[in-house]
């Protein structure tokens, strides 16, 4: 599936949280009065990941000043996203895709290359969509550490 760029319609999803419970791209929607940031990590409980995790988190404050909910997407089960939250104290919602769905509907699954080494997987990456339901910002291929401070830079969240 292609990248998503600015200007797409951003696909609806549904999306089991940490607790099983279903979420939509719509309630998540209705929840910021701006849009909400969605991003695609690999793995939950890495290094890299929890890096990520934890710059959202500590910029949660300035996004959600701004308008915008946070939630984040891997293909890991529910369980390990709770584990994940209760370790990182993230006050965000992570959505469990197993079977790549969403990942790839988005363009965050695909080929990957890492020491040589070529395979399929999730693409870092992160989409903001406007209330309207448009892509604002799409970025695929981000580094973990230094990414959230982009974002905010990009959007002029301070």
């Amino acid at each position: 599936m292609p990248q998503l760029a600015v200007g797409d319609a951003a696909p609806a999803f549904t999306l089991p949280d940490s607790e099983g419970r279903e979420t939509s791209l719509e309630s998540l929607l209705e929840g910021g009065t701006t849009g909400v940031v969605v991003y695609f990590y690999p793995k939950a409980c890495t290094p890299g990941c929890t890096r990520e995790a934890c710059d959202f988190r500590d910029s949660l404050a300035a996004w959600r000043a701004a308008g915008y909910n946070v939630v984040g997407v891997s293909p890991d089960k529910p369980e390990l996203q709770r584990k994940f939250i209760d370790r990182q104290s993230l006050p965000f919602p992570l959505l469990s895709d197993p079977e790549h769905e969403v990942l790839e509907a988005w363009g965050s699954w695909g080929e990957k290359k890492n020491y040589g080494k070529t395979y399929t997987g999730v693409i870092r990456s992160t989409v903001v969509v406007g209330k309207d339901g448009t892509v604002e910002l799409a970025k695929y291929n981000v580094k973990a550490t230094g990414h959230v401070d982009r974002l905010r830079k990009a959007l002029g969240i301070d």
